[in-house]
């Protein structure tokens, strides 16, 4: 019994020592080395000279071998980091201010409210166990993309059935049979709920391919005002824009550019996807997009973003672009995709005059550094207008279909 009890006593010495290792300042950096280093034709002695001023000093950097790099411990080998070898890819850099029109599939349930049943006040839907976010996709067997269809249905002559409702839940089909109440004076059912069929607002053109005209904007999700749920779309499309006034930001609250959407004479192009990187689609041809003289421009991989000045690329009056300075106070060379890869600070005395920093519909400016778009804005810190979240150029690429992690690793 006891050399049962002193083996466990060291069990959980040894398992305690093994979980502080990953907390310790060498194993933190050893985690934190990439797996494979992305040079272009002509850039292999400038791209292994940027990565070795990052390595950490505890380490050493041995350039031994044609397809990889070797890092070291001493005389210990650790790690083996692949040379990545491949074209660079180009796209436009943006920065336009553009309106977005989205058309959700079916229509969102957004809240709920009391009716008189024979339950007693309640509302029917919610009693029946639809939900806030829910996405209603058809009403007895009737699809449904609008309000006005949704009321079309609840006027149908038949009062005495419950309804069927069909709906989409977290990506799953759920079906749902509600009692309604009946509104004698009009002779319609009544479900207790609160429902949206569209959304519109402004964000900011991040790229485009000249080639394909695909596109990247925003840099972030759309979701709904009142669920915070990503809106699924049906169709959509984005527009012109152009900035009239700008709400400075302040600590605690978020500025906002006050921008008019243009008529649906002048779209833009198509919106295809909504995620958590921002919205994709592809460009109408002939479309006018403000700066159509901007050549396009090389990007650079996560591993090859450096602390220190930039640019972003955006729109504060009219439908001007303009570039503004920034520092990126910190990179991570991400292994997989997030849409917070970068902290960024602006450092531009107009830009700060006149916005506070970042502020919302400023989402999507493309960062410029050395040359090379490396990402995008996407939030702004709630404490501190002046400082905000970007996110690493590759993703939103990965995203548009222009270049796949999946296209890196093959190549």
């Amino acid at each position: 019994m006891k050399s049962d009890k002193k083996r466990k006593i060291i069990g959980a010495i040894l398992l305690i020592a093994v979980m502080s290792l990953g907390f310790l300042q060498p194993v933190q950096s050893w985690i934190q080395l990439p797996d494979q280093l992305t040079m272009m034709p002509g850039e292999e002695t400038s791209a292994i000279e940027s990565f070795e001023s990052k390595v950490p000093s505890m380490f050493s950097v041995e350039d031994k071998k044609e397809d990889a790099i070797q890092v070291t411990a001493g005389s210990t080998p650790i790690k083996n980091i692949t040379k990545n070898k491949e074209p660079r890819v180009e796209v436009t850099p943006g920065g336009q201010s553009v309106g977005v029109r989205l058309s959700a599939q079916g229509v969102m349930v957004v809240g709920f409210h009391a009716l008189h049943t024979e339950q007693g006040q309640q509302s029917p839907a919610e009693a029946a166990g639809i939900q806030k976010g829910d996405i209603i996709v058809k009403i007895d067997q009737q699809p449904v993309e609008d309000l006005t269809e949704v009321t079309s249905i609840l006027r149908s002559p038949d009062t005495s059935k419950a309804i069927q409702i069909e709906l989409i839940r977290n990506g799953e089909k759920v079906e749902k049979t509600v009692q309604p109440s009946i509104k004698a004076s009009e002779d319609a059912k009544q479900l207790g709920m609160y429902i949206r069929d569209s959304s519109a607002g402004v964000g900011t053109m991040t790229f485009f391919d000249p080639a394909t005209r695909q596109y990247g904007a925003l840099g972030h999700v759309i979701a709904d005002i009142d669920t915070k749920r990503p809106v699924s779309i049906h169709e959509g499309e984005i527009t012109r824009s152009s900035v009239k006034s700008i709400e400075r930001g302040k600590s605690g609250t978020p500025g906002e550019k006050q921008a008019s959407i243009a008529n649906k004479q002048e779209v833009l192009g198509t919106i295809t996807k909504n995620n958590t990187f921002g919205i994709y689609g592809q460009l109408n041809k002939g479309h006018d997009l403000g700066n159509e003289g901007q050549e396009s421009m090389p990007i650079a991989y996560a591993e090859e973003v450096e602390e220190g000045p930039a640019k972003i690329m955006t729109v504060v009056e009219n439908e001007e672009v303009e570039a503004f300075d920034v520092d990126i106070i910190r990179s991570s060379p991400q292994k997989h995709a997030a849409t917070k890869g970068m902290v960024l600070k602006v450092t531009d005395d107009r830009l700060l005059e006149k916005t506070g920093g970042i502020v919302q519909g400023m989402s999507g400016s493309p960062i410029i550094q050395n040359d090379k778009i490396i990402g995008a804005v996407t939030h702004v810190f709630v404490n501190d207008a002046a400082t905000g979240y970007g996110s690493h150029i590759e993703w939103m690429l990965d995203e548009a279909g222009i270049d796949t992690e999946e296209k890196r690793k093959a190549s």
